[in-house]
């Protein structure tokens, strides 16, 4: 059975998480919206370069990308060398491969690099850490979640009721602006671990299955 939190059972499990003897419910509200901060700092390059609404919505999905990566933990096989970077491939978006590409470029991810493969139908998903899957790709969205998820690969997509289909991370539109909401059996299922910050400012978060 799908089980959607409300905001007060998420708040409950963001306490349990962060709460300590020696931190505050108003601190652990501070750390849980570090990411939305984070991408309201763009805002200045977001918008000076920003040639239309679609372009907007790209750069800021592609922000919001690049901050997933320091809030998920791998299991330790999924890097074969400490100097490994991270890696987000992104499959049926070409402008949000662009934008990620400009920008990701001299940034890490816990001391690691990160880079972006562009992915097309067929290639393999070895050595990818975050796969994007656009709009386009959402036919094959059952088939990409089942590959990736032994490879503890978090899927992040951009299609209505992705969620069921094995998605961990889908980005929605909320009056106008970029959200995302979470399936935690899918990232369990992939043997990833996403962090209480990460869940605290999502849009929904949902357990079980339907």
């Amino acid at each position: 059975m799908t089980t959607v939190l409300t905001t007060a059972a998420r708040a409950r499990i963001v306490n349990r998480q962060l709460s300590g003897p020696h931190l505050s419910r108003r601190m652990a509200t501070l750390a849980c919206a570090t990411i939305l901060a984070w991408v309201m700092a763009c805002a200045p390059w977001i918008v000076q370069a920003a040639e239309d609404t679609e372009t907007l919505e790209q750069r800021v999905k592609a922000a919001f990308l690049y901050k997933f990566a320091g809030y998920v933990e791998w299991p330790a096989k999924s890097f074969a060398r400490p100097e490994t970077p991270v890696v987000i491939g992104v499959m049926g978006n070409e402008l949000l491969a662009a934008e990620l590409i400009q920008a990701v470029t001299g940034r890490t991810v816990n001391d690691r690099l990160v880079t972006v493969k562009r992915l097309k139908a067929g290639d393999s998903l070895a050595g990818i850490h975050v796969l994007f899957i656009g709009k386009s790709e959402s036919a094959r969205l059952n088939q990409l979640a089942r590959s990736a998820q032994p490879l503890s690969i978090l899927t992040v997509t951009e299609s209505d009721g992705a969620l069921a289909h094995g998605s961990v991370i889908n980005f929605v539109l909320a009056d106008g602006r970029v959200r995302f909401e979470i399936a935690l059996d899918s990232a369990e299922k992939s043997g990833l671990k996403l962090s209480s910050r990460l869940l605290a400012v999502a849009q929904q978060v949902r357990t079980g299955t339907p």
